[in-house]
């Protein structure tokens, strides 16, 4: 029987195929509680330097989606993102990360705040760079976005759905 390669693969404890009301925003009429979902990741590429994750609304009704989450300049020793990392006053990334602005315009976590209608899809992806990024929690998503690009060795993500509930 041959062996199955095991590859770069993101996961979480807490996330199924729907984001929960702790994952959505605790603003603009909804009661979410604003946390960013726990993240792990097995099996990066050799070479990393560097994680950086993101979390897009592919279906946001903007013409270019919505960024709700960036980080990037994870060590490359660490696999796993707690629950609620994405509150800036909680300091609960390692050292060394970076949390730059979503398109809020603020760095952290902006939870989910879907219109009414169909679901959205949310993609969280872990990206392994090949080296750490030289950018602040001033650098734009696009901007951010631009930099892993030509970084990344590898990326899994996870595709998760919210709806509008209240």
């Amino acid at each position: 029987m041959e062996t199955v390669k095991q590859t770069f693969t993101l996961k979480s404890i807490e996330l199924g195929g729907q984001l929960e009301n702790r994952h959505f925003a605790s603003g603009m009429g909804f009661t979410g509680k604003n946390q960013s979902p726990q993240l792990y990741w097995e099996n990066p590429p050799e070479g990393t330097k560097s994680f950086g994750i993101t979390m897009y609304d592919l279906d946001a009704p903007t013409g270019s989606g919505f960024w709700h989450w960036i980080v990037f300049n994870i060590p490359s020793n660490v696999q796993e993102i707690l629950s609620d990392a994405g509150n800036t006053k909680k300091k609960l990334l390692p050292d060394g990360a970076v949390q730059s602005n979503t398109d809020m315009g603020f760095p952290g976590y902006a939870g989910a705040a879907p219109p009414e209608g169909p679901a959205h899809r949310y993609l969280i992806t872990v990206h392994a760079l090949a080296r750490i990024l030289e950018l602040n929690e001033n650098a734009t998503p696009a901007f951010v976005g631009f930099n892993m690009h030509f970084a990344t060795l590898a990326k899994a993500s996870l595709l998760v759905y919210g709806k509008n509930n209240n």
